[in-house]
């Protein structure tokens, strides 16, 4: 029998599709708190008072400080979460965080800096933790033959449901009185930014409604204890003792390591050009309405690319089609140097549309598959620093330049060198190797639960 549509696309089962469904909540918080809406808002409204690109630097500022504070956390919370089996509680937690900060950003008005950089640094830290723990689940509800086109139908149905809330909220900004919201000149300050404000409202409804088929479908993995653990020890101490062990041991992770320094760098300039790249399209002149439709564009051109770099994974492989991806970013910052008008705007959302979902998903599960299951949590802990610092060195360098040059345009360039030097140290990952690395620490673990077990039966 051939395989149906559900199975070709990763979501033939209903854990599989809770799981997938977290991605379409959590991508209403990238692409408007973090890409679309909410960085315009920043510019233009919280940091009205501040000059010239003043208020791009104090954005890129805020990322770098919510990026530095997951970093910090991630490997601890995560190595804790997978002894005491709680990952779904961290995630939780992580969220309600998040989803306070977001609702929290319908009261930012005009010249409220100090208040807007705070909640964004919030919800960014809830956003980015509880990914930490959603990503982690991964291991353990796919096999190895399933990772690359469940990942990438997460990131699929990130797009379907970041791209829907994204043009509804388009449609009351720049239309509010089809909505029965106020329209026209004399405004009052509080109702003109009205429908922004609600913008940022939907997107924390959002996110919370579409996490419940993750909480109510997709099992807590069970714990699984290390040779030299026992029931019943604290989770922080615990999480140190982990943490130890896994520095100690990453020479038996050898390929896991070196492919988290090539996503590090590689994934600086990714993450470089979603964050920052309607910041510098308002500082060029481009519209409001343009950047948020360009944004809207990316989410739509994506879904059909993720599900088919899933594919192109199962012919040529993870690696090569990740390579694929790197290569269309450099040619896409090459083209963002020259960019002047909405025109070239647009036509870079639809390149990076093309690549952006694949790219990402498919590093996502080319980790997942070198990672042993009962050390997920603690694995994607570090694959969450390695991001999170990946997000810090771009805006620091975009900071930087508009500090000394006065424009972000001297930093575009540069974003070439952490495609270029990411894909070389990419080159040098042997994927057999790391996942057979995987396999053998998984296989040690099921062995000394067996034999517990069987202790356990005779006594």
């Amino acid at each position: 029998m051939p395989p149906s549509l559900l199975d070709r696309l990763g979501l033939h089962r209903r854990e599989l599709r809770a799981w997938a469904m977290y991605d379409w909540a959590m991508s209403a918080v990238q692409v408007g708190i973090v890409t679309a809406i909410f960085p315009i808002y920043y510019v233009k409204v919280a940091g009205a008072a501040l000059p010239g690109s003043a208020a791009t630097q104090a954005l890129a500022n805020a990322n770098v400080v919510a990026l530095a504070v997951v970093a910090l956390l991630s490997p601890m919370l995560g190595a804790a979460a997978d002894y005491a089996a709680a990952k779904k509680r961290f995630l939780a937690g992580f969220m309600v965080l998040g989803l306070a900060a977001i609702g929290g950003m319908f009261f930012v008005h005009t010249g409220d800096l100090g208040l807007a950089s705070a909640l964004f640094i919030l919800a960014m830290v809830g956003a980015t933790g509880s990914f930490v723990f959603y990503e982690a689940l991964l291991p353990h509800i796919a096999s190895p033959e399933e990772v690359d086109r469940v990942s990438t139908a997460g990131y699929a149905l990130g797009y379907v449901g970041g791209g829907v809330l994204l043009a509804f909220n388009l449609a009351w900004i720049q239309k509010p009185a089809w909505f029965g919201l106020p329209a026209g000149a004399g405004l009052s300050e509080a109702a003109a930014t009205l429908p922004v404000r609600l913008a940022f409202v939907s997107i924390a409804a959002w996110w919370a409604l579409f996490s419940i088929p993750l909480f109510r479908r997709v099992p807590e993995p069970p714990r699984r204890l290390e040779p030299d653990e026992r029931r019943g020890e604290s989770p922080v101490r615990m999480a140190f003792v982990r943490l130890g062990e896994t520095f100690r041991e990453l020479r038996g992770f050898r390929q896991a390591f070196v492919f988290l320094l090539a996503f590090l760098i590689y994934n600086d300039g990714i993450q470089t050009i979603i964050k920052m790249a309607t910041a510098y399209g308002t500082e060029l002149g481009i519209g409001q309405g343009a950047l948020i439709t360009a944004i809207l564009l990316v989410q739509f051109v994506g879904i059909p690319f993720s599900f088919l770099f899933g594919s192109l994974a199962g012919k040529i492989g993870a690696k090569p089609a990740v390579f694929l991806g790197l290569a269309a970013y450099t040619v896409i910052s090459v083209l963002g140097y020259f960019m002047r008008t909405a025109t070239h705007f647009f036509v870079l959302a639809g390149l990076v549309g093309m690549v952006q979902g694949g790219t990402q998903a498919l590093s996502r599960s080319l980790f997942a598959s070198m990672t042993p299951p009962h050390k997920s949590g603690e694995f994607f802990g570090f694959f969450s620093v390695f991001e999170k610092f990946a997000g810090i060195f771009g805006p620091l360098l975009f900071s930087a330049a508009i500090a000394l040059t006065g424009s972000s345009r001297a930093a575009i360039l540069s974003i070439i060198a952490f495609f270029v030097v990411g894909g070389a140290l990419l080159a040098r990952v042997d994927v057999r190797e790391g996942q057979r690395a995987a396999r053998d620490a998984e296989a040690e673990v099921q062995t000394v639960a067996e034999a517990d077990a069987e202790v356990g039966t005779a006594g």
